[in-house]
């Protein structure tokens, strides 16, 4: 059963990366939006849980709320970004969306 775990506030504010991270299940996918991009930056306090996480799931952010932070060019290599289009097909092929706050 894959579940798209949804992260909406900042990993500098909140531990909702750090749960998503360590609930997610191997071919699982954490949604990155909001204040929860910066859990995508590169050389970020968070970003080695980050990247041992994208060994066994999928982990994307929206682009619209990378862009609107500024972050685009520090994002993790391998995080996909994605659109709204994008974000509501995943939570269409996931059985299940669970949102971190």
């Amino acid at each position: 059963m894959a579940i798209l775990h949804t992260v909406n506030k900042s990993p500098f504010d909140k531990n909702s990366l750090e749960r998503a991270i360590g609930t997610a299940k191997e071919g699982s996918s954490v949604l990155l939006l909001e204040d929860g991009v910066y859990g995508a930056i590169s050389g970020a306090s968070s970003s080695a849980m980050v990247e041992d996480a994208m060994k066994t799931v999928k982990v994307y952010a929206l682009g619209a709320d990378v862009d609107a932070r500024g972050i685009k060019g520090r994002v993790i290599d391998g995080i996909e970004l994605v659109d709204y289009a994008a974000f509501v097909k995943l939570a269409a092929e996931h059985s299940q969306v669970q949102s971190w706050l």
